[in-house]
């Protein structure tokens, strides 16, 4: 009886008529058939590895359980065993979920292999872009508050004026949130109320809207300057971003940075270049916030 083995017939795929192996040789023989990438042989060997988890939580149990009774002895506690292995695979067949979560990561080891050798390009195609949208789930869910709150407000309006300018809206955000501070200091009219002015562009001759007087900091020869400035004022966010985008699209000297909008770097050094900003340092604030806080 030290001998007996609860395997007399191995699931292979070709062979199951539902009875689960749990000893080495049929483990070894699950293992074999599984690198066939047969979707039997997965949840064949799936099945038997829960099969054996559970037969593992049952033993434990029966140990922790004092065993000194007088129906206690090698022929009990044989029969005990055969009865939890047995209970182990009854529950397995039913499923308590860990063989289908053992089957979908052996799936997709198996797929990864397929798509790498070249044999199923769609496979791989499909595979690249769930990466991608779980990978920008997981960086958009790990954003601060204070970010995706801002891109939630802007996002619509800046997909917008990408259409119009061929700007990356991601990157008129970047400028957006580097002038306003994230919104938090955007500029105010007298009575408190918002500008929607989140660009900081200035009221020239030419602007013929609402204006509103406010401190900003210019840098002259380097040097930090702080000055009183008449700043435009929009009924709407949508009205500023639209503004912005007449803007640069309008006026000959952002016609560089149109033309070479590719990479954060250089719309943010070419927008410089052509004077948006005075700070020495607005190009590389602007490409960190770019490429670092936003997605």
């Amino acid at each position: 009886m030290q001998n007996w083995k609860l395997s007399n017939v191995m699931i292979t795929p070709s062979n199951n008529n539902g009875s689960l192996a749990i000893d080495a040789n049929g483990l070894n023989e699950l293992r074999v058939a599984a690198k066939q990438n047969s979707p039997e042989a997965l949840k064949a060997t799936a099945t038997q590895f829960e099969a054996l988890f559970l037969n593992m939580m049952l033993k434990s149990m029966r140990d922790a359980t004092p065993q000194d009774g007088p129906m206690d002895n090698d022929q009990s506690r044989m029969f005990t065993s055969m009865l939890d292995q047995q209970t182990s695979q009854n529950m397995a067949k039913k499923g308590i979920g860990l063989a289908d979560a053992l089957v979908r990561q052996l799936s997709g080891r198996a797929n990864h292999h397929v798509s790498q050798t070249g044999g199923e390009k769609s496979l791989s195609a499909t595979s690249s872009a769930t990466s991608t949208m779980h990978h920008r789930s997981i960086e958009r869910t790990s954003q601060s508050s204070h970010v995706k709150a801002f891109q939630d407000l802007l996002g619509a309006h800046a997909d917008e004026a990408s259409l119009a300018t061929g700007v990356p809206a991601k990157f008129m955000l970047g400028q957006a949130a580097l002038e306003s501070g994230w919104g938090k200091r955007e500029i105010k009219a007298a009575d408190g109320s918002c500008s929607h002015n989140v660009f900081g562009i200035k009221a020239t001759s030419g602007w013929k809207g609402k204006v509103v007087d406010a401190p900003t900091t210019e840098y002259v020869n380097g040097l930090p300057q702080t000055k009183l400035q008449k700043f435009r004022v929009y009924d709407s966010y949508s009205d500023a971003f639209h503004d912005y985008a007449k803007m640069i699209s309008k006026n000959p000297r952002y016609a560089p940075v149109l033309a070479n909008s590719s990479g954060a770097v250089s719309f943010a050094q070419g927008m410089q270049r052509a004077g948006y900003a005075t700070d020495p340092h607005y190009a590389s604030k602007l490409a960190n916030i770019i490429n670092k806080s936003l997605v």
